[in-house]
Parts: C-alpha cells; sequence; structure tokens
C-alpha cells in the first residue's frame, strides 16, 4: 500500500469512479472495502490519517452493548452480536474473546445479571463467544485478586469481544487495495463537483503539497463521523445539523492495577454509566464518559471532571487507588451520535446508524459504532448502487477475511497485531541494519515496524506510526515523546526527509503527545 503510487492511479485515471468516498474511519473504510470487493472502482480520501478521529479512540471493545439490552433495544444487540462473531471470525489476528466480569455488592445484582447474560448469550446464537455462569466470591477474587473485595457477594462472567480499533482500521484499508480501491490519507474534500444540481464528484487537496484534483464519481458517500454536517454544507449551505457530538474519555494504567485477563465490568456508576477497566497491550484501560460538547476536534481533550469521574471510580473498585502519577494516558473521543428532538443527553441519542440522501444525491452516514461497521457498510453501498446507477452486485464481506487474517500469532508475540505480515517485518529486522533496535525501553516499537509503517501502511507523519500503526502514544504518552526523534529519524531516512522537516516533525508531535499526559 504505497500512497504515491495510489496517487498516481488517481491522476492517470480517465473513466469516472462508481464510488467516492469521503472519510477514513471505520465506516468509510469498510464502505471501499464492501464496495470494492464487488468489483466496483472506488476512491477514498482522508483529511488526516485513517482512523484519526473517533476510529482509534475507543474502548477497544466489540460487543452487543450489554446496556442497550437493559434499554429494551434488541434489535441492535441482536445486530451487533451478529457481526461481533463475523469481526472474530474475519480478523482473527486482531479480534478475540475476553471475560469480563461483572462483580455483585447487593444481593440482588448477581440474579438479575445473570438472567439478562444468559438473554444476551442466546441471542448471540451461533456466532456465539462463551457461556456466561455466576461466579462465587472466591472464583472473582481468584479472576480479578485487585477487585475491590469489601462487600463483595459474587458476580457474574460473560465474553465480549476485544480488538485493536487503528490496527483495523489499517488492515482494512489494505484490504480495499487489495480489491483495487485508491484510498489516501492526508488528502482533504475541499469541494464537491456538480452539474445541473447533480454531485458529480469531489475536488480532492493533497495536504503535503497543496495539490489539487477534480474526482469524478458517479456517487459520492460522506463518512465523515462527527464531521458530516461540514460537508453537508458544501453540499447545501443551510443544512441543519443531523449530529450531536458526545466525548468519550479514557485513562490507561499499567497492568498492576489489573493482573490477569479479565476486564471488569460495572453496569451502572452513581450517574447511570457504564464502566470497563480492560487489560489491553499490557496496559489497563479504563472508560468511558458521555460528555455532550459543541464543536467537534480532530484532537478533543479530556475535561478535568471526566478525569475526575474515571479515577474516583476505578479506586472505588479496584484495591489500588491510581493517582495522576500512575496514568500513562488520557485520551479522548466523539461519538457521532444521530441527534433528536427533545433528548435530554447524548445517553438518550441514537446510537444506530443513519443514511441520509440530498437533493442533489449525496450519501451521508454516520452514527453506529465499531461492532457493526461491516453491517453499516453494506447498507450504504446498497444505497450506492440505487442513487448511482453502478449495478447491483452482492456484498460479500460476509466471509471475506480482513487482510493479516492468514496468521494468528501467540498473543504475547509483540508482532500479534500484524498477523500475517509479521514475517516480513522480521525479515526487515534480520537484514536491515539497526531495524532490531527499540525505538523506547519502555516500548515494544522497533525500527523494522517503523520502515514497516512507512513503505507499507501509508504513514507519512510520526504521529502516524506513534499514534495509530503502532499504539505508543495511547500506551505510554511520556514514552512516546520520548521516541518521537528516533522514530524521525527512521522515517527521514524512507520519506527523504530535510533536517527541517524532520525537526517539525518532532515538534508537531511532542505538542500533541504533551495533551495526553495528565499532570498530576
Amino acid at each position: 500500500m504505497n500512497r504515491d503510487r495510489l496517487f498516481s492511479a488517481l491522476k492517470s485515471r480517465q473513466e469516472p469512479f462508481d464510488i467516492a468516498i469521503i472519510g477514513g474511519g471505520a465506516t468509510g473504510l469498510g464502505a471501499a472495502v464492501d464496495a470494492a470487493s464487488r468489483g466496483h472502482s472506488v476512491v477514498l480520501v482522508e483529511q488526516s490519517d485513517f482512523a484519526k478521529g473517533t476510529s482509534s479512540r475507543s474502548t477497544k471493545l466489540v460487543h452487543g452493548g450489554v446496556r442497550y439490552l437493559k434499554q429494551g433495544n434488541v434489535s441492535l444487540v441482536l445486530e451487533a452480536l451478529r457481526e461481533r462473531g463475523l469481526m472474530v471470525r474475519n480478523a482473527p489476528h486482531l479480534v478475540h474473546s475476553l471475560p469480563f466480569v461483572i462483580p455483585s455488592y447487593h444481593w440482588w445484582e448477581g440474579p438479575f445479571y445473570g438472567i439478562g447474560l444468559k438473554v444476551y448469550d442466546a441471542l448471540a446464537g451461533q456466532l456465539g463467544l462463551e457461556p456466561s455462569r455466576s461466579l462465587s466470591r472466591d472464583e472473582i477474587t481468584q479472576l480479578l485478586p485487585t477487585l475491590e473485595s469489601e462487600g463483595l457477594n459474587g458476580g457474574v462472567v460473560y465474553h465480549d469481544g476485544q480488538f485493536d480499533d487503528a490496527r483495523l482500521a489499517i488492515n482494512l484499508a489494505r484490504t480495499a487495495v487489495n480489491h483495487g480501491a485508491i484510498v489516501l490519507n492526508h488528502t482533504r474534500c475541499c469541494g464537491l463537483l456538480k452539474e445541473n444540481g447533480h454531485i458529480i464528484g469531489i475536488k480532492a487537496e493533497c495536504m503535503e503539497n497543496g495539490a489539487q484534483h477534480e474526482v469524478r464519481a458517479r456517487c459520492v458517500i460522506n463518512a465523515t463521523g462527527v464531521f458530516v454536517d461540514e460537508v453537508r454544507r458544501l453540499d447545501e449551505p443551510k443544512a441543519v445539523d443531523i449530529v450531536a457530538p458526545s466525548q468519550g474519555v479514557h485513562i490507561v494504567l499499567p497492568r498492576e492495577f489489573l493482573p490477569g485477563n479479565s476486564a471488569i465490568m460495572i453496569p451502572k456508576t452513581d450517574d447511570g454509566r457504564v464502566l470497563f477497566a480492560v487489560p489491553w497491550h499490557g496496559r489497563v484501560v479504563v472508560g468511558t464518559t458521555d460528555t455532550p460538547v459543541d464543536d467537534a476536534s480532530l484532537e478533543p481533550r479530556a475535561l478535568p471532571d471526566e478525569i475526575a469521574f474515571l479515577m474516583t471510580h476505578a479506586a472505588r473498585y479496584l484495591t489500588r487507588d491510581p493517582r495522576p502519577c500512575d496514568v500513562l494516558s488520557v485520551f479522548a473521543g466523539l461519538r457521532p451520535l444521530v441527534a433528536a428532538k427533545d433528548a435530554g443527553s447524548t445517553a438518550a441519542l441514537s446510537r444506530d446508524h443513519t443514511i441520509l440522501v440530498s437533493d442533489s444525491g449525496l450519501i451521508t452516514i454516520t452514527g453506529g459504532k465499531w461492532t457493526t461497521y461491516r453491517r453499516m457498510s453494506e447498507d450504504v453501498i446498497d444505497h450506492a448502487e440505487m442513487i448511482g446507477g453502478i449495478g447491483v452486485k452482492k456484498c460479500v464481506t460476509h466471509d471475506l477475511m480482513i487482510h493479516g487474517s492468514a496468521t494468528v500469532l501467540d498473543p504475547a508475540d509483540p508482532l500479534a497485531v500484524y498477523g500475517s505480515d509479521a514475517e516480513a517485518i522480521r525479515g526487515i529486522m534480520l537484514h536491515e541494519p539497526g531495524a532490531g533496535q527499540k525505538m523506547h525501553p519502555k516500548l515494544d516499537l522497533t525500527a523494522a515496524e517503523v520502515i514497516w509503517h512507512v513503505r507499507h501502511e501509508m504513514a507519512r507523519t510520526v504521529g502516524d506510526v506513534l499514534a495509530r500503526r503502532s499504539r505508543s502514544l495511547l500506551l505510554d504518552a511520556q514514552a512516546s515523546l520520548s521516541a518521537a526523534p528516533r522514530v524521525a529519524e527512521v522515517m527521514a531516512r524512507e520519506l527523504g526527509w530535510d533536517a527541517s522537516t524532520t525537526d517539525h516533525q518532532v515538534d508537531r508531535f511532542q505538542k500533541l503527545a504533551a495533551g495526553y499526559i495528565l499532570e498530576g
């Protein structure tokens, strides 16, 4: 997956594409995979990097949503559980089953949640993971030795999916390219092309050199998440907002706060939120919040009240109270919730996806969640075939294996997330001087991986490598900040950066990373 070659293919193309997609998050990349695997010609542009926004800032879960079942939204849970099973099957190198323990501190909680989770298991059907079961107090303390034991009666364990969100996004991009799509990061849609009131393509601008290109397409899909209303106003300047962004914040702690291989799920905190503490890449992710925000940003920042909420509740359910100096990283993401009149809070807004078609033919898709990305993609491409008149072709993603899935490595292998690409990365380590060196003692990231990211995964900035190709920024923000000069040095050799560009890249990333560090 080489950006320069893909750009050359874009510039040399004479015929209109069947479909142009704006947005390189879960929905846009999923749509590119769906359309390209059906045999359509596809181009996708992303203003920053793939999964730069919401799609790299999730709780790292692939789940049906236990709380949606409690709300009575059975259809959403049913669809999500089905899609969870397909993700585990089609991307086994990135998606796997994880046990979640719901501790019971009141006599009624065990039976109450136990019955609900049996329904959850039943809805998953043949695509289910492992069945839920009740746990005694002793069984829970064995699974979760750092769980607060005072007042603990027992609990329930159930299984849901866990994944690496940004790595899945990169693998979706590669899958789309493998099927003939052109996907371009750091390329902004700066306008829409119209003819007789109908959209016939987009204006794309390379964010590296400012070059603009007119890209003709029979159908245009707006899959820009929390930014869909900005793109809609390129089409209709007076368009009313359909998205109400909600911010979700997470803190990342060292693994000793939650050793073992089980997660904690608290179905209802003091203010009615769900709280997770999840082991992930040798750390513990604690989240999340649900805070309405007025403006969408590519780099949202956690609010003091959100951090206080997570720290307080982590201290309540863990035997060791986390201090600010224990927090390795703080990250925030924005959910593109579909606005509804008179909704009292973002918790009341739709988590399901919505598709709109404007008078000029612009298709906008928003809402949803990572778990249902494949179903959303199928739905929007079905619409595109009808709107664009490009012919109806069968969706094949139900059984389509994602790039890298041919090899599933031991989860303890530091290259496990690369799946079948791991062997090629090991080859770089063996044959290129210094490629086996780590970028920082506290990070697993090696020079060979950085080289791979640039050559085959379209990494163009230090942030692309440290935040999304590897997850270093989320796993240890301070170590990532320190590693930036070494990463930039490797990238400079690969991309031909001069000293000024290299210094700019380091400075830009270090300013970014400072926002992920919790001052204590």
